[in-house]
């Protein structure tokens, strides 16, 4: 029974973590939702209204990075786009790398280590999730074409 119990630990930690990567190109907008969201409540907006202006700012910031990291045309401007999602994403990846440091590892020195690599890890995919999610530009197609 034991054995099963480590392959379900593994396997739920291994599930988590994927999940953690496939959600982290959304930190940014998620963090602007929820700010929106608290801002509107403490305006008196309701929790409802709240709700709804949240979701909505969510959504609002998804979209509008996308299509500028799509259309945009000089490379700066994906650039600094591509950041504004991955530090975000670094952030919450630090924090869960952390977080389960702190629970198998008793050093310090090698949890923050061991963060630090999780942040790189996560900004990185993030940044390569939100570069891959671009279509590619037409010149490009009709060039492989010929």
């Amino acid at each position: 029974m034991i054995i099963l119990n480590i392959f379900l630990l593994i396997g739920v930690t291994a599930m988590l973590c994927w999940l953690l990567f496939t959600l982290a190109i959304y930190a940014l907008p998620l963090l602007f939702g929820v700010t929106t969201g608290i801002w509107a409540h403490d305006g008196g907006a309701g929790l409802v209204g709240s709700l709804l202006v949240g979701l909505l700012a969510v959504g609002a910031v998804a979209i509008v990075g996308q299509l500028i990291f799509s259309l945009a045309r000089p490379l700066w401007i994906r650039l600094v786009v591509a950041t504004l999602f991955a530090a975000p994403a670094a952030v919450a990846g630090y924090a869960a790398v952390f977080g389960i440091a702190q629970h198998l590892v008793p050093s310090e020195g090698w949890q923050m280590a061991f963060s630090i690599i999780g942040a790189g890890a996560v900004g990185l995919t993030a940044l390569l999730r939100i570069a891959g999610a671009t279509p590619p530009e037409p010149g490009l197609e009709q060039a492989r074409r010929a």
